[in-house]
C-alpha cells in the first residue's frame, strides 16, 4: 500500500511540476509576443503565440491575443478561425464577438477586392496576382455570403452580451452596411 501511495505521489508531483513549467513557458512566450506586438512586429508575435497555444491551447487570453495579432497582420482568415477558438474557451466575453465580427467584415472586403482568393476547396489564401476585374467564383460567392452573415450575427451577439455598449450606434451602422453589402452581392 505504501508503494502504491508513493508511486501515486510521485506521479502527482511530476504532473504538477510539468503543469507549472508549461504555465511558466506559456507566460514567457506571451510576454515576448506582447513585446513584439508593441513594436508592430506581428509576424514574430504570431509565432510566439502559436508556440504558446501549442504548449497549452486552453488559455483563452493566448488564443484571443493570437487572433488579435492575426487581425493586426491583416490575416483575417486565420483571425476568424482563432477568434472562434477563443470563444469556445470563453463564450461570455463580449469583445471577442465584436473582434470576430470586425475580422469577418474585413475578410469579406478582401474577398470582394480580390486581396484574398477562395480556392475550390474553400480555403482562403492571400492573392499576390494583379487584381483588375475581380470575378468571384461560385464557391467565393458562397463563402462571401457566409462571412457577411456571420459578421452580422457576431455583431448582434456582441450587442446582446453587452447591452450597454457605448459603441452601439457604430455597431448598428456596421450591421446595416453589411446588410447592404450582402444585398449588392446577391445573385
Amino acid at each position: 500500500m505504501k508503494k502504491a501511495f508513493l508511486l501515486a505521489s510521485i506521479l502527482f508531483i511530476s504532473v504538477i511540476s510539468t503543469a507549472c513549467i508549461n504555465n511558466f513557458a506559456v507566460q514567457e512566450l506571451n510576454n515576448k509576443a506582447k513585446d513584439f506586438m508593441d513594436k508592430g512586429d506581428y509576424v514574430s508575435a504570431i509565432e510566439r503565440l502559436k508556440s504558446s497555444v501549442d504548449l497549452d491551447g486552453s488559455v483563452f487570453e493566448t488564443q484571443y491575443n493570437l487572433a488579435v495579432a492575426y487581425t493586426k497582420a491583416e490575416d483575417y482568415a486565420n483571425a476568424v478561425k482563432t477568434y472562434n477558438d477563443a470563444i469556445k474557451l470563453n463564450p461570455d466575453f463580449a469583445d471577442a464577438y465584436y473582434s470576430l465580427a470586425v475580422a469577418e467584415e474585413n475578410l469579406a472586403k478582401d474577398i470582394i477586392s480580390g486581396d484574398v482568393e477562395v480556392k475550390d476547396d474553400g480555403t482562403i489564401e492571400k492573392n499576390d496576382d494583379e487584381k483588375e476585374d475581380v470575378k468571384l467564383s461560385d464557391i467565393a460567392k458562397s463563402t462571401l455570403t457566409n462571412v457577411i452573415n456571420n459578421s452580422i450575427s457576431d455583431y448582434k451577439l456582441y450587442l446582446e452580451k453587452s447591452p450597454s455598449a457605448s459603441d452601439k450606434a457604430e455597431v448598428d451602422a456596421s450591421i446595416k452596411a453589411l446588410e447592404e453589402l450582402l444585398k449588392s452581392h446577391a445573385d
